[in-house]
């Protein structure tokens, strides 16, 4: 049994030394950029191992690797295809969020990263989840691996601390400042 598993392996690491570079070639002159074509022969080796046992003989190997990297050539411009919608949707979505001038926000948000900086880790980090992610506390215990009771704790105290470095001068609440007057859902028991 293992000479038959032996004979598919030395057949397989033939057929990917004789033909590595010529399919290597082939998606290079069939993509945008060579990090592209890597991936498409490392996809293309990797279903011919998978299915070391269908390979054709020597002969036919390279046409048979060459439909499967047609195939696999096919999935990553489909692939391409829809990141570029998706990216395309995102600029849009990003464009409508910025439209405002955020210049005039830079000091509010340097005061606020500069006084969430001043809390201890797990303080800042209960925080940013609480009100940024808006998880709830028994959700932040289960992200940090700690108890609701631990979360709502420090949740309080990095509140209270945060609004001491930062202060009472920085002009009206705002999206930048939430993390200092967000309310928090009530978590659901």
């Amino acid at each position: 049994m293992s000479s038959g598993i032996e004979y598919y392996e030395d057949r397989f690491q033939r057929v990917y030394l004789e033909h590595f570079e010529p399919l290597l070639a082939y998606a290079l002159r069939r993509v945008a950029h060579p990090e592209d074509a890597a991936d498409v022969v490392a996809e293309t080796f990797l279903v011919a191992w998978r299915r070391r046992h269908d390979i054709p003989a020597d002969g036919e190997a390279r046409l048979w690797l060459y439909g499967v990297a047609r195939r696999v050539l096919a999935n990553h411009h489909r692939g391409g295809v829809r990141r570029q919608r998706l990216g395309e949707r995102l600029r849009e979505q990003i464009a409508v969020v910025v439209a405002a001038d955020p210049g005039s926000e830079v000091p509010e948000r340097l005061a606020v990263r500069a006084a969430l900086a001043g809390l201890g880790e797990l303080d800042r980090e209960v925080l940013m989840l609480t009100v940024w992610e808006g998880l709830q506390p028994r959700e932040v215990a289960a992200v940090l691996g700690v108890g609701p009771a631990v979360v709502r704790t420090r949740l309080s105290r990095a509140r209270a601390r945060l609004r001491e470095l930062v202060g009472d001068d920085l002009g009206p609440p705002g999206h930048v400042l939430d993390v200092l007057t967000a309310a928090t859902r009530k978590e659901q028991r």
